[in-house]
């Protein structure tokens, strides 16, 4: 059953009115850094909004949909905590203020909600004309998730100093020498100039897509539907800037986040392998995956008891 135009129009339109919302917020807050407590009550807002609509997605399209909602959500979220931990290498290496980052998260997110869209439409599209795809990308997420066992976080493509797009940027785009601390373009001696906090943007931007070649095989290994993947992708990822804020002091604890994220990739490719010969249904997948991310997590705050909190999480930036 395919979904209706008017169903895409009204979901995007009303992200765009949320997202609206929220830069608004941020503007009345002079896009100053979300506290600890503030960013936890807009992650219960994102969460609490993905949920509904799930649950939404289920009452609509039947159960087997709404799973598949669910399960997508999981994954996209869970990977989208793994992006944390190299944006915050970002931060720190191009010594990114508080306020600073909270604009780039803002826009970051913005353009990971239309580049992300249009890599899970074209995939999906790719899929349903050559479905062979499929094995490509589950022996991709066994490539994956053997280098997140490795130590795929040292990779050359995730250090800020090996980033082509910036490197290519500053030969070709005029990069102004100052700028106020929250301007991408300002225009000087007649003429529009980047500037620096607008390359950081680039870096953010093009790490995020890197990330996004592992999350969306991995979610078309979940569903075929393309407002499924799109939706799930979607809502996971905007909530990544009050998550980043809220989990900014606790990120180098999750000791266990990798290895879960290695299993949750290894799994979803070997049942993309196996699919010809082994169906998995979906609440097993949805149970497999909660259930792996659940033990990382406790695992991990098990192991981080008694331990003082990072000193990156102290600054609020008020």
């Amino acid at each position: 059953m395919s979904t209706p135009w008017w169903v895409w129009v009204l979901f995007n339109a009303g992200v765009l009115a949320v997202l609206a919302v929220d830069l608004g917020v941020a503007r009345v807050r002079g896009h100053r850094a979300q506290t600890a407590s503030e960013a936890g009550r807009w992650v219960l807002l994102w969460v609490g909004l993905s949920l509904a609509f799930g649950a939404g997605l289920w009452l609509v399209r039947g159960h087997e949909r709404g799973l598949e909602f669910f399960t997508a959500y999981v994954i996209e979220y869970a990977l989208s905590v793994d992006n944390l931990f190299v944006f915050l290498l970002v931060f720190q290496y191009f010594q990114i203020k508080p306020g600073e980052q909270h604009l780039l998260l803002f826009w970051g997110v913005l353009g990971a909600f239309v580049l992300r869209g249009m890599m899970i439409l074209g995939g999906a599209a790719l899929v349903r004309e050559f479905e062979w795809l499929l094995y490509l990308f589950g022996a991709f997420l066994l490539w994956t998730a053997y280098k997140l066992v490795r130590g795929g976080e040292n990779e050359p493509e995730t250090d800020p100093a090996h980033n082509p797009v910036m490197a290519f940027a500053r030969r070709v785009l005029p990069v102004a020498g100052s700028s106020p601390p929250d301007r991408f373009v300002v225009r000087s001696g007649g003429r529009l100039e980047v500037t620096p906090l607008f390359l950081v943007l680039l870096v953010v931007e093009t790490t995020d897509l890197m990330f996004a070649l592992d999350s969306i095989p991995a979610v078309l290994g979940v569903s075929r539907d393309p407002f499924v993947l799109y939706s799930s992708n979607v809502t996971a990822v905007l909530g990544l800037r009050s998550l980043f804020f809220l989990l900014r002091s606790l990120l180098s604890r999750l000791h266990y986040l990798k290895p879960a994220l290695a299993v949750v990739l290894g799994f979803v490719g070997l049942k993309m392998l196996a699919e010809p010969w082994v169906s998995v249904p979906v609440w097993l997948s949805l149970a497999v995956i909660g259930g792996v991310l659940l033990v990382a997590f406790v695992a991990s705050w098990w192991r981080a008891r008694g331990l003082p909190a990072s000193p990156e999480g102290d600054d609020p930036g008020a």
